[in-house]
């Protein structure tokens, strides 16, 4: 049946909550935004029942396919809060995408899933567009999704938003710590902010119920402009490095639990990485927060990225070429320490 078709009505379902002509209007709304992302291998187009693509593998010899998913968590309370829209998207598709480059995989084609208590055309719309934008700054096709109605689960003005990516890598280029040793210098690549971790601790502390249009002088804006910002996509910087031939001998993406959770991933036996807080870049949000809870550093440290989006391990004679390519990218790059012999995963030298 053609969707657009006036006989494709439910009175009964429209008594419900849900109404079908509102899903196929968001539809018609979001159509550009998905062409908009279109790369080299994608076959079909909205609508179809599952989103098809040509993965490009010339020249691959053993080619790997690395998939992450995802979705925003409790900042999207904060978006209900502004009745702002149109940034979660990006932290959707980052929270993805930023995973699957830390094997070294390109990203090829994203997934989005939006479960909404209303169908709001306008609101999918502004949500689409995010996420849209966050697929172009990743390189990387929307091919398909779900936007599904739930009266009764969900209340008639929130949503839930999560998404699902695949990329592509040759094995033989896969980065992994195999080659990881004794000296190598580890790299900070700078956050956007606090991205999309730990918002239920933010919320507890800061009650951004009744101060997130509180301006603050060291932010430049109101403290939910800020916490509204979008994670930073990294995709882009990891891939410079790799096509410039830098030896990358770990990355890890510093999401939720912080430094301590996220750096031993990336970390083989017998290695521990060293890391001294002083050689990062504060960031006043981390202060604001942990001076309104009376949050421990080590708790910081261990829930929050602390102006650290991801880390990097490259050998000491690759690490100032590794930088001045990044800082041509547009990232802000610091070194925040080493790798050493251990067995503690890391140390974070408060």
């Amino acid at each position: 049946m053609n969707p657009n078709s006036n006989s494709s009505q439910s009175a009964s379902y429209a008594a419900a909550g849900v109404d079908v002509t509102a899903g196929y209007e968001a539809v018609s709304r979001i159509k550009p935004l998905v062409a908009s992302t279109v790369v080299p291998g994608v076959l079909g187009g909205i609508g179809d029942f599952g989103g098809m693509f040509e993965p490009q593998m010339q020249g691959m010899r053993r080619p790997v396919l690395v998939s992450g998913t995802d979705g925003v968590g409790t900042k999207l309370k904060l978006a209900f809060l502004m009745d702002k829209h149109d940034t979660v998207g990006i932290d959707c598709v980052a929270m993805c995408v930023n995973d699957i480059i830390c094997s070294g995989a390109l990203p090829m084609f994203f997934l989005d899933y939006i479960a909404c208590g209303k169908n709001q055309p306008a609101r999918i719309e502004a949500i689409v567009s995010g996420i849209a934008g966050g697929c172009r700054r990743a390189g990387c096709a929307l091919i398909g999704g779900e936007t599904a109605e739930m009266p009764g689960f969900y209340p008639e003005d929130e949503y839930d938003l999560a998404g699902f990516s695949v990329g592509l890598v040759d094995y033989d280029k896969r980065i992994t710590s195999d080659r990881m040793e004794d000296g190598d210098i580890l790299l900070g690549l700078g956050s956007s902010g606090v991205h999309s971790n730990g918002y239920s601790l933010v919320r507890k502390v800061l009650d951004i119920n009744n101060t997130y249009d509180r301006y603050y002088g060291e932010l430049g804006c109101t403290l939910g402009e800020e916490l509204l910002k979008p994670t930073r996509i990294y995709v882009e910087a990891i891939r410079c490095l790799m096509e410039c031939g830098i030896d990358i001998h770990g990355v890890s993406h510093i999401t939720g639990g912080g430094l301590y959770e996220n750096v031993p991933r990336m970390m083989p036996q017998g290695l521990t990485a060293r890391i001294n807080v002083n050689s990062i870049p504060q960031m006043p949000i981390f202060s604001i927060i942990q001076q309104a809870g009376n949050i421990p550093a080590h708790d910081m440290y261990n829930t929050f990225n602390m102006g650290v989006g991801m880390v990097l391990a490259v050998p000491r004679d690759h690490a100032g070429e590794a930088m001045n390519l990044l800082v041509q990218n547009g990232e802000r790059v610091s070194v925040i320490g080493h790798v050493c012999k251990g067995e503690g995963g890391v140390e974070v030298l408060l």
